[in-house]
């Protein structure tokens, strides 16, 4: 027979684990992250790429199975990109798949502050990083 008041014992026990703790960041979240900025600024710009392939499959209308077949890749791979696997995911990778998608890439290097910077590269066109938008 259970000891009378055990109950609300245990009731405020599972009250103290399901307490939230609220944690407010400053800027991006990223930077909360116990992370290097080498790190930080690959997994930022996996994440901008990554949204930029997910509106063209979007706006495409393409399926899973057709995504497939164009990416050359099994099920499983398709799911993590769709999914937003991006640990599994590199950005060659993921320029490799906006170019199969029929998308270019601009890479934009921006200044800290609100200055933006184009380099000219040898062939006369702008060449940019960290920022990256993928045009049809």
């Amino acid at each position: 027979m259970p000891k009378k008041g055990s109950n609300s014992s245990v009731k405020s026990n599972a009250r103290k684990r399901n307490k939230l703790i609220a944690h407010r960041t400053r800027g991006s979240v990223l930077n909360e992250l116990n992370m290097s900025e080498q790190e930080r600024l690959e997994l930022k710009l996996k994440a901008d790429l990554h949204q930029d392939i997910l509106k063209l499959i979007k706006k495409k209308r393409f399926t899973p199975r057709q995504l497939e077949k164009l990416f050359d890749i099994p099920q499983p791979r398709v799911s993590e990109l769709l999914r937003g696997k991006l640990s599994l995911l590199s950005v060659s990778k993921l320029l490799y798949y906006a170019h199969l998608l029929g998308a270019h890439a601009d890479v934009k290097l921006k200044s800290s502050g609100q200055n933006q910077v184009e380099i000219a590269s040898p062939r006369t066109q702008p060449v940019a990083a960290h920022l990256l938008s993928v045009r049809p």
